[in-house]
């Protein structure tokens, strides 16, 4: 498969343009020609500020890049989601640093003041001269309003953003340059700089922070926080380097102040040139959660979890115990869904929406993925208090009361809910782990009618969720579908290994869905999900299949594919939620959790067949 380049133009850049970076409350998108083209505040699902991903024409940016650009390249520092950008021109060479202000804690201590979000920007000729044009383009509230520009002295420009007052203090000299835009262009020779602020506050009060050496500092320690942070992975197996690229960006998806990860942080980047599979991924699924969090306890970082159980408890409290599947990071489950007529979406692909409809629908795999999380938790070491084990045996009961009903699954069927496999996969799981955490630490639960439960799945699923015809599990009871999900079954334990009818499964599967080195999740459709439109191969799946190739033994099968896989990361190792199925190049919404869980899932499976423990 030809991997695709990335694009050659600084107006409409593709997917695979852009790298994220982010303060674990909101997540900023970056291309390689300079431009901040999506940043949403005050967290995630807020409205956005700069969304020229989004509209290129209405949607606002914040760009920095020498007039007449020729080349350019993008990576991390080692270790950091602190991003260099280097551009070339004709007449020299322009660097820039960009990240978000993360102050340690040591450091703190020490400061007693600092803005709820701080993106910083250092631009400095590393070669030659260079023409810069910065150009400062807010439109927030999803562009659907003109912002007043006030110029505050020495004090910048001030722009009030609905509840969010921002504040840009630069360097260049910024001049009004049309309706709510401003723009500099000046001539910098070979070691000279100009750095920015934009100092973004949710209250009446503004903290500004100096320019010069004391802002180069902030880009310093938040690079010190991330590396900091990344170095306490224990994993240590093959793809290191990939694995902790992962990690960081799962990190950049996590919401600090309540312990939520987002699913991806954008909205409505095509899945196809239909634009029918345009959806707002920038929210928290307990199953893509369920998943980060796993991915974290494996590599060492158990603080997470911790984390996320707080936000759990709160999150459900009004649905103990069943849970919803989706929620906002500050626990609220009614996500309304809607369309913006006014942006035309990713290289004119819309709609444009915001809110998930998804939040309605019945998904019983999550209770699965919650108490796999769960078990590896306290496996790992973690405690649980009375309260907290009663959350987890009520999740447990109400997978055992809920099984035998339809629903719409993992993937999110828009059609009438059905009887998935995964999802009595998962229930069969969510039963199992909490009998391993009942005789490991005790549960308030009645034991012996789980085990009847789940032996009554067991039977169920093998029954209805099984084609001897096939030699393969299949998507549907009494269907003949194909689904990648099924791959996940020797993760679950369910089958013992070497058990024929998981190698028939992959198979199966492999024959269906494969295109290439990639993985479709089933065969996309109305008639088989509700929804219009061709999608692409999911990128999970895609590592799903080298897990399980791992887990069945077939090493250098998976060894091989693992490596196509890696290929079709970005040049800064990030990854969409699907690839094109002709040339690689990312579709969907980005950076995309999912995806990078599947990566980590792979290259552990892969580690712990070469290590065995």
């Amino acid at each position: 498969m030809a991997v695709a380049a990335p694009s050659a133009s600084p107006t409409a850049p593709a997917i695979a343009d852009y790298a994220a970076i982010g303060n674990c409350k909101t997540l900023a998108l970056v291309s390689r020609f300079g431009s901040v083209d999506w940043l949403c505040l005050p967290h995630f699902s807020g409205a956005s500020i700069f969304g020229a991903l989004l509209d290129a024409e209405r949607g606002g940016r914040f760009s920095i890049a020498p007039v007449d650009v020729t080349g350019t390249e993008q990576a991390y520092l080692d270790s950091s989601n602190v991003l260099r950008t280097v551009l070339r021109c004709r007449t020299g060479v322009l660097e820039l640093l960009d990240c978000m202000a993360i102050v340690p804690g040591d450091v703190r201590a020490q400061r007693e003041l600092a803005p709820a979000h701080e993106l910083l920007r250092i631009a400095r000729c590393i070669e030659g001269e260079v023409q810069v044009r910065a150009v400062f383009q807010p439109r927030p509230g999803y562009a659907c309003r003109l912002p007043a520009l006030v110029h505050r002295g020495r004090l910048g420009w001030q722009c009030t953003l609905g509840t969010t007052t921002a504040h840009l203090l630069s360097s260049f000299a910024f001049e009004p340059a049309g309706p709510a835009t401003l723009e500099a262009v000046e001539r910098l020779r070979q070691g000279e700089q100009r750095e920015v602020s934009l100092a973004c506050n949710e209250n009446e009060m503004s903290i500004l922070m100096p320019l010069g050496p004391a802002l180069r500092e902030r880009v310093d320690e938040a690079g010190a926080w991330w590396r900091g942070w990344c170095n306490r992975c224990t994993y240590r197996g093959p793809y290191q380097d990939a694995v902790r690229r992962s990690a960081l960006a799962l990190k950049l998806l996590s919401h600090s102040p309540s312990g939520a990860v987002v699913a991806a942080g954008t909205t409505s980047l095509p899945e196809g040139l239909s634009g029918e599979r345009n959806w707002d991924y920038r929210y928290c699924w307990l199953r893509d959660t369920s998943l980060v969090l796993q991915s974290f306890i494996d590599l060492g970082h158990a603080d997470e979890s911790t984390a996320f159980l707080g936000w759990l408890l709160h999150a459900t409290r009004l649905t103990q115990p069943r849970l919803q599947v989706v929620y906002d990071v500050y626990g609220e489950s009614s996500l309304h869904e809607r369309e913006l007529p006014q942006w035309r979406g990713h290289h004119g692909i819309g709609p444009v929406r915001i809110g998930n409809a998804a939040s309605r629908q019945l998904q019983l795999d999550v209770y699965g993925e919650v108490l796999l999380t769960a078990h590896e938790f306290v496996r790992r070491g973690g405690r649980l208090d009375r309260y907290e084990k009663a959350l987890v045996a009520g999740f447990a009961n109400t997978a055992a009361a809920l099984w035998r009903e339809p629903d719409q699954g993992l993937w999110e069927i828009r059609l009438s809910p059905r009887h998935n496999t995964h999802s009595k996969l998962m229930c069969w799981t969510a039963i199992d782990c909490a009998l391993a955490l009942d005789r490991l630490i005790g549960l308030p639960l009645d034991a012996a009618e789980l085990e009847k439960q789940r032996a009554a799945l067991r039977e169920d699923i093998d029954r209805h969720g099984y084609s001897p015809d096939l030699g393969s599990y299949v998507g549907r009871y009494g269907g003949q579908d194909a689904d990648a999900s099924l791959l996940l079954i020797p993760r679950l334990g369910y089958l013992r290994p070497g058990d024929p009818r998981m190698e028939g499964t992959l198979r199966y599967v492999e024959r269906q869905l494969a295109a290439g080195p990639l993985l479709h999740r089933y065969r996309p459709g109305p008639d088989y999900d509700g929804v219009a439109g061709s999608e692409n191969p999911f990128m999970i799946c895609s590592f799903w299949r080298v897990e399980c190739l791992a887990r069945l033994g077939h090493l250098d099968e998976a060894h091989q594919l693992f490596q196509q896989l890696l290929a079709l990361g970005t040049p800064t190792g990030l990854y969409a939620e699907e690839a094109n199925a002709a040339d690689g190049a990312p579709r969907g919404n980005f950076p995309q959790a999912f995806s990078h869980t599947g990566l980590i899932a792979a290259a552990l499976a892969l580690e712990g067949v070469e290590t065995p423990a």
